[in-house]
């Protein structure tokens, strides 16, 4: 069941008509209302802060989430996208975000690229053992790199919003870019796979 009435200026409706199709809103909203007003509180988008390296809470390991959890969780990825995209308007980068980045301890990954995906208790699997060594970034700390080794090829198994079970297989970037946001499930930071103490750079 929708949760909620969406409350939306009317200068935002051109760049959010596509998003209000996108792939989560259907099941979060039951209308979107359009005011001509531009008064900010009328948004009842939600971003989130995002923990930050030092913060002990993103060494928790997170929960599966459960199907009774479903309607509970909608919130939350409607928060992932608001701060992934707040995040990427500041900084100008920024694909997913896992759920405990926000302080939510669960086994959540929210993934924007061409199109959202909602990743529900991801399950990777490592298809050949070919390794690449690439330069990680992270929105828990976005001034900084870190040299880790990562699998080339995954294959990711997830349960969508309907919670039925999907695989989708990633390579090179989009590879190292799902290992990243899964090990923030097993509260495992990119700094602490970093190939030696000299891996370490500041943008």
């Amino acid at each position: 069941m929708p949760l909620y009435t969406l409350i939306l200026p009317q200068s935002a409706k051109n760049h959010l008509l596509n998003i209000r199709q996108s792939f989560f809103y259907p099941y979060l909203y039951d209308k979107i209302v359009w005011k001509s007003t531009t008064h900010k509180e009328v948004f009842i988008f939600m971003v989130k802060e995002i923990l930050l390296l030092g913060n002990e809470d993103l060494y928790k390991k997170s929960s599966p989430v459960e199907r009774k959890d479903i309607d509970l969780i909608k919130q939350t990825i409607s928060n992932l996208h608001d701060t992934l995209m707040d995040f990427r308007e500041k900084y100008n980068a920024g694909r997913a975000i896992a759920a405990p980045q926000i302080g939510v301890f669960k086994r959540l990954i929210y993934m924007y690229i061409e199109k959202p995906i909602v990743f529900i208790n991801p399950i990777l699997n490592f298809t050949d053992k070919e390794m690449m060594v690439v330069v990680d970034d992270c929105m828990s700390f976005p001034n900084l790199l870190v040299k880790v080794r990562r699998f080339k090829n995954c294959t990711v198994t997830y349960r969508d919003m309907e919670f039925k079970e999907n695989s989708i297989k990633f390579q090179g970037d989009l590879s190292e870019l799902i290992q990243h946001e899964y090990d923030h499930l097993d509260g495992i930071l990119a700094t602490m796979r970093a190939l030696d103490n000299k891996s370490f750079y500041l943008k």
